[in-house]
């Protein structure tokens, strides 16, 4: 169930974010951040995620994503913030 202090954020990445860890190294900060969610590339290229939890948790997921891994190259991260649902149950990689 959703409280005041939690958010989820749609988040799509675009750049050199596939074949370089990104989704793994995404679910182990989520996790590390006790965010519910998931994360997964795209036919694009991009790599796309949701993030749910504490607010502060997904502020710091969404700057996370702004760097990536030291092998990937981060050219944008497009964020729809949206209401929480409190529907997802831990974070995976898909």
């Amino acid at each position: 169930m959703a409280t005041e202090n939690h958010e989820r954020a749609h988040v799509h990445v675009s750049g050199r974010v596939q074949g370089v860890f990104f989704r793994d190294a995404t679910r182990h900060k989520a996790q590390e951040l006790g965010l519910s969610g998931w994360v997964r590339n795209l036919p694009d290229g991009r790599v796309e995620a949701i993030f749910e939890g504490h607010s502060d948790g997904v502020r710091q997921a969404i700057r996370w994503c702004e760097g990536g891994t030291p092998e990937a190259s981060v050219k944008n991260v497009d964020v729809d913030f949206e209401e929480a649902r409190g529907d997802l149950n831990g974070f995976e990689a898909r």
